[in-house]
C-alpha cells in the first residue's frame, strides 16, 4: 500500500494541499488533499507536475566556486569563510548601502526572509529586494496611506460576494484566490450572482463573465476616474458607510466635478451605456473587486490603485461583508515603511523608497552601474532568479558581470547561478521545514507547515541554516552559553526563559535572536525553520491571539505552545484563528480610524488622467506600433520554477506570441510561423499564434520561459523585451502590460 504523505503545492501563492508518495530523493506520485481545510482537494495542472520541479538534472548538491569560467566545487566551511570575508572587505571599503539581498522565498518558502532580512540588518544595510517589489508595492503604497498601514491588503469576500469584478486578473488560469476554478465557475453559474471582467483581452475568465468591458490597453486608469464619477454624478455612493467609515471625500470630489466621462471611455473604446451599467451594479450590489498584474504592472499602477480604492470606499464595499474585507495574519508579507519617516531608506542612485520594507528590482541594474563609492558592489541572491524573472535581462547581465560579489542561493543551477562567484544549495521545498504566510482567507487564518517529504541529495541546507553560517564567519553571532543548548533539548517553556533572560544579558543576543533561536532550539527541532515558527507564536501580537482564541486555542502563556503542536500534528494545514467579523474595521491603523481617501501627492497625477492627455498619450508609434502584455498566465508556466520543460511534454505551443488575425494579416503573418518580436529592450523569436481572444492592437507572451536547460532555452525571455526604466513613477513597478513593440517575419 502507497504510503501518501501531506504536503503543498509551492508553485503559486494559493499553495494547494497535496498528498504524495516518495522514494529517497524522488516524488513518485502526486494527488490533491482532499483534507486541506484551504484547498479541499483542489489543485490545477502545476501542482500535479510538481515532480519535475523535485526530479531534475539541475538540481544543486554542493557548494560551488566560480573558476575563471568553470565552477568547482567546495565545501561549506571555504565557502563560509570566502563569503564572508568579501562581505566583511566590501563593506569596510564602501559601507554597508553597497549590499543587498534579493529573496523572501518565492511562493512558498518564506522563512528565509526572517534570517535573510535580519543577516542584512546586522550588515548595516536595509536593501532588500524582492519579487512582491516586482508586483504589488503600488497598491500597499496606497493601502497605507488609506488603511494605516502597508501590510493590511484588502482580499474579496468571494463567498459573500454577489458580484465579483475581475479588473486586469485572469484568475481562471492566475488563481489568486483558494480554489479559483471553482469559484469562478460557481459565481458564474449562479443566476443571482455576476461575474464581471475589465481585461482587453477575452481571457478565459472572461469568456465566463456576465459582463466583458474589452478595454483598450493602458487606459485602466481613465476607465476608473470615470466610473467614481458617474457614481458620484448620479448619486450612488453609499452615504451612510462615507459618513461613518470614510473621511476625506470632500477634498477629492473636485477630481471627479464636471469630468468629462463620455470623452474618456471614447479614447478607453467602451460604450458609455455599458459602463454606467457596471458602475451602477458595482454601487448597488453586494459587490467585490479583484485587482491584478493588469493594474499593478500598467500605466499609472499607484494612481490606479488609488482610484480603485476610491471606487470601493464611496462604493461602501471595504470591510464590508461580500466587499473587500482585512484578513487577519500569522505574519504579514512585509512591513509598513512609510517613505515620509526619515528612518526609510531610499535607494542611492534612482531615489525609489522602501515600500512593505523591500525596494523595487527594476533599479538594481542602475544601482550597481551607477558611478561613486556607494554603487550596490555585493548582492546574495536566494530563491530568486533575477536573469529570468525581473524586467530588462540584458541589462541585468551587465550589471551582474560588474559585481565584485555574487552569491546565489538555490535549489537548481538557474541562469543567475551561472554568473555567480558563489553558488550555494539549499534544500527544495520537500526536503525541509518550511511554508508561506499569504493571507487569502476570510474571516479564517490558515497555516500549514510543510514537512519534510524527501531525502536531500548531496549537501544542501536550509536557507536559514546558510544564512546562520554566514553569520558565524561575520562575527555577529554572540557567544551562545551551553546552558541555553542543554535547555533547548528539554521542555520548550523552560527554554524560553532562559533565551529571554540570555537576551536581556547581552545585547548583541538580543539584535540576532532569530539566529540564537535557529542555532539553540533549531538544532534540537532539526530546523531553524521550526524553531523561528516556534518564536513567532511566542512573541506573536495580542490582535493574533484574540483571533487564535476565536479559532479555539485557549488564552494564556501556553497558547504558543499550544498552537505550534497543532500545526505539527495537522500536515495538512489547519485554522490557526480567525478575525471579528463584526469589527470589519478594527486593523485600520489610520489616525482618525477611518478609510482616508485624500492623499496630497496623488492629486496632480489624478488630474493629469484625462481624456486629452491619454489620448495623445496612447498615440501609435511609428516603429512600435503594437502593444505588448509581457506575461501571461497559462497552464503551462510556473515563474521559473519547472526548469526542466519535460513537465510541458503532452503540451503543443507552450510559449506563443498571441495575435488578432487583423493584426496578423496586416503583416502578411500566418499562424504557426516563426517571428520576431523587437521592443526598445531588445527582441526575442518566438513562434506567432493567431488567437480571437487577443485585441486589436495588442500582442501577448507568457512568462517564464527561455529557461536553459541541457545548453538549450526553452522557449522565448519575455525579459528581454522589457525595459527596466520603464516603470511606475512612485513604486518603480514595471510596466509589463504596456510596452509598445512590432512584430515582424523572420
Amino acid at each position: 500500500m502507497d504510503n501518501w504523505q501531506k504536503t503543498s503545492c509551492i508553485c503559486c501563492a494559493q499553495n494547494c494541499g497535496l498528498e504524495v508518495v516518495t522514494e529517497g530523493n524522488r516524488i513518485l506520485r502526486v494527488r490533491p488533499d482532499k483534507e486541506n481545510l484551504r484547498s479541499q482537494g483542489y489543485c490545477c495542472r502545476k501542482g500535479l507536475k510538481i515532480p519535475h520541479y523535485q526530479n531534475h538534472s539541475d538540481r544543486l548538491t554542493h557548494p560551488l566556486k566560480k573558476t575563471g569560467t568553470d565552477f568547482k566545487k567546495i565545501s561549506w566551511e571555504q565557502a563560509f569563510d570566502e563569503i564572508a570575508a568579501r562581505l566583511l572587505d566590501i563593506g569596510s571599503r564602501k559601507g554597508p548601502k553597497s549590499i543587498a539581498y534579493m529573496g523572501g522565498g518565492g511562493q512558498g518558502c518564506h522563512f528565509e526572509a526572517a534570517y535573510g532580512v535580519r543577516l542584512l540588518r546586522a550588515l548595516g544595510s536595509h536593501y532588500h529586494y524582492s519579487a512582491l517589489a516586482q508586483e504589488l508595492t503600488g497598491m500597499f503604497w496606497v493601502q497605507g496611506r488609506t488603511l494605516g498601514r502597508q501590510y493590511l491588503l484588502t482580499i474579496p469576500d468571494e463567498k459573500e460576494t454577489d458580484l465579483l469584478l475581475a479588473w486586469g486578473w485572469n484568475g481562471w488560469m492566475s488563481h489568486q484566490i483558494p480554489q479559483a476554478r471553482r469559484t469562478l465557475k460557481k459565481i458564474s453559474e449562479d443566476p443571482d450572482k455576476l461575474l464581471v471582467v475589465i481585461d482587453p483581452r477575452k481571457s478565459e475568465t472572461a469568456q465566463r463573465a456576465d459582463i466583458h468591458l474589452a478595454i483598450r490597453p493602458g487606459t485602466d486608469a481613465l476607465l476608473a476616474r470615470a466610473m467614481i464619477a458617474i457614481i458620484l454624478k448620479e448619486g450612488w455612493e453609499n452615504r451612510d458607510y462615507i459618513s461613518r467609515h470614510v473621511s476625506g471625500l470632500e477634498d477629492i470630489l473636485p477630481l471627479f466635478a464636471n469630468f468629462d466621462v463620455r470623452g474618456a471611455l471614447q479614447v478607453c473604446e467602451l460604450d458609455f451605456e455599458a459602463v454606467r451599467e457596471v458602475a451602477r451594479l458595482l454601487a448597488t450590489r453586494k459587490s467585490s473587486m479583484h485587482p491584478d498584474l493588469g493594474i499593478f504592472m500598467n500605466r499609472h499602477s499607484t494612481a490606479c490603485s488609488y482610484l480603485q480604492a476610491i471606487l470601493l470606499a464611496i462604493c461602501g464595499r471595504m470591510g464590508a461583508k461580500g466587499g473587500n474585507v482585512i484578513p487577519g495574519h500569522l505574519m504579514p508579507l512585509g512591513s509598513h515603511s512609510d517613505e515620509r519617516d526619515a528612518k526609510t531608506w531610499r535607494t542611492v542612485h534612482t531615489n525609489f523608497p522602501a515600500i512593505m520594507g523591500t525596494f523595487p528590482p527594476n533599479v538594481i541594474p542602475e544601482e550597481i552601474m551607477a558611478e561613486g563609492s556607494s554603487s550596490l558592489t555585493a548582492v546574495l541572491v536566494s530563491g530568486s532568479n533575477p536573469l529570468r524573472s525581473y524586467a530588462d535581462t540584458t541589462e541585468y547581465e551587465t550589471a551582474f558581470d560588474k559585481l565584485e560579489l555574487l552569491v546565489t542561493i538555490d535549489v537548481a543551477f538557474t541562469e543567475t547561478a551561472r554568473l555567480s562567484h558563489y553558488v550555494l544549495p539549499a534544500k527544495s521545498a520537500y526536503e525541509k521545514w518550511d511554508a508561506a504566510f499569504f493571507a487569502w482567507n476570510y474571516p479564517e487564518i490558515f497555516f500549514q507547515m510543510r514537512q519534510p517529504v524527501t531525502t536531500p541529495l548531496g549537501e544542501p541546507k536550509e536557507e536559514s541554516e546558510i544564512m546562520i553560517g554566514l553569520a558565524d564567519r561575520l562575527g555577529l553571532m554572540p557567544t551562545i552559553p551551553q546552558s541555553l543548548y542543554d535547555a533547548a533539548d528539554g521542555d520548550r517553556m523552560t527554554f524560553g526563559l532562559e533565551l529571554m533572560k540570555f537576551a536581556q544579558s547581552d545585547a548583541k543576543a538580543l539584535k540576532m535572536l532569530p539566529f540564537v533561536l535557529g542555532k539553540t532550539l533549531g538544532q534540537a527541532l532539526g530546523s531553524p525553520n521550526l524553531a523561528a515558527l516556534w518564536g513567532m507564536l511566542q512573541m506573536a501580537p495580542q490582535s493574533f491571539r484574540d483571533n487564535a482564541a476565536r479559532a479555539g486555542f485557549e488564552p494564556g502563556v501556553i497558547q504558543g505552545e499550544a498552537i505550534f503542536q497543532a500545526i505539527l500534528k495537522h500536515p495538512q494545514g489547519l485554522w490557526i484563528g480567525s478575525v471579528d467579523e463584526n469589527e470589519p474595521f478594527a486593523q485600520l491603523r489610520t489616525t482618525d480610524r477611518k478609510i482616508n481617501v485624500f492623499i496630497p501627492e496623488l492629486q496632480d497625477w489624478v488630474k493629469s488622467i484625462a481624456p486629452s492627455e491619454e489620448r495623445e498619450a496612447l498615440n501609435k508609434d511609428a516603429e512600435y506600433p503594437l502593444i505588448l502584455m509581457a506575461g501571461r498566465h497559462v497552464d503551462e508556466n510556473a515563474n521559473t520554477i519547472m526548469r526542466d520543460p519535460a513537465w510541458n511534454s503532452d503540451r503543443a505551443r507552450v510559449c506563443t506570441v498571441a495575435m488578432h488575425a487583423e493584426d496578423a494579416a496586416a503583416r502578411n503573418l500566418t499562424d504557426g510561423q516563426m517571428v520576431r518580436v523587437l521592443t526598445e529592450a531588445g527582441q526575442v523569436e518566438i513562434e506567432l499564434e493567431i488567437c480571437d481572444a487577443a485585441h486589436l492592437g495588442h500582442v501577448v507572451i507568457p512568462h517564464g520561459f527561455g529557461l536553459v536547460h541541457h545548453g538549450t532555452a526553452f522557449g522565448a525571455n519575455v525579459n528581454r523585451l522589457t525595459k527596466n526604466t520603464h516603470r511606475d513613477q512612485l513604486a518603480a513597478t514595471p510596466l509589463h502590460r504596456y510596452v509598445p513593440c512590432r512584430v515582424e517575419a523572420l
